[in-house]
């Protein structure tokens, strides 16, 4: 069923685990992603990044989001990661869209809170929850959905004075991981910054860069107050290696197994960012 993304991180944070948003884009990777979260039980954050929309634009992504949600008896809140201005923010919520967020990171700190506040004066009316970043999470991957940029770590303070000022459901913020698949083994995550950022914010915080962070790194992630972790490469990356290692004669072989492979690897960080694996 299709639900408000704030309710569950608000449960999240009081149960401290994190709730997976995964990025779709195609009706397969859709399906498979709330299917796992059926099964699992738990709710899941299905998330459309406008970077795909060569090949899934924003009314597709509505409509296959919508369907699938409506078929579950789990939560599944519809969002749009890494809006880029108030007009998509518009057009998402117009399609049905029930959290938005607004990225305006690379902004200077009071250009970002301009934007935000704008975003959250709109759509808190109607009902649909935002989520903004503050600090920077970049790409150190060419070939991933984003362009490739440095990070900059999240200033506690900053971190305070943002959420005040804007009034935002979830704050994405940058503690040590990056876009994309990473070159050099798991990330380096500043656990010292997520401890103060946290002290500093009782509003729900979003760890972008799931992918390759590592298990311990995330569960400790969910341990210590994040509550939405966003997760791309590895399911993509999953599939690929499958549809390689053990080749289909069929294109519906390789969507199907595509999809068994997907929900796999969704089923693993539901349990681990519930703190189910042993």
């Amino acid at each position: 069923m299709l639900a408000a993304m704030k309710k569950m991180l608000l449960q999240a944070q009081e149960g401290h685990y994190a709730v997976p948003s995964p990025d779709f884009w195609d009706s397969v990777s859709a399906r498979a992603f709330v299917k796992a979260a059926e099964r699992c039980g738990s709710p899941v954050i299905l998330s459309y990044a406008p970077i795909h929309r060569e090949i899934l634009s924003l009314e597709e992504a509505a409509e296959i989001g919508r369907f699938y949600a409506g078929r579950v008896d789990v939560s599944v809140a519809l969002h749009l990661d890494h809006g880029t201005d108030l007009e998509l923010v518009k057009r998402a919520v117009s399609l049905g869209f029930t959290s938005v967020m607004i990225d305006a990171s690379a902004l200077p700190f009071e250009e970002n809170v301009r934007i935000s506040r704008e975003v959250v004066d709109y759509a808190h009316p109607l009902g649909i929850d935002v989520e903004a970043e503050i600090g920077h999470v970049g790409s150190e991957d060419e070939a991933g959905p984003h362009s490739v940029s440095e990070s900059s770590y999240t200033e506690p303070d900053a971190a305070r004075r943002f959420t005040e000022l804007t009034g935002v459901d979830a704050l994405a913020v940058s503690i040590g991981t990056s876009h994309g698949a990473y070159k050099n083994g798991t990330p380096h995550i500043n656990f010292d910054i997520l401890k103060k950022i946290r002290e500093s914010t009782d509003v729900p915080l979003v760890l972008h860069g799931g992918s390759g962070t590592g298990d311990e790194n995330l569960r400790k992630c969910a341990e210590m107050g994040v509550c939405k972790i966003n997760i791309y490469t590895d399911y993509i990356s999953a599939a690929l290696k499958k549809t390689y290692s053990d080749p289909q004669s069929s294109w519906p072989g390789v969507m199907k197994q595509a999809e068994e492979t997907i929900m796999g690897v969704h089923e693993h960080y539901d349990r681990l960012l519930r703190g189910l694996l042993s």
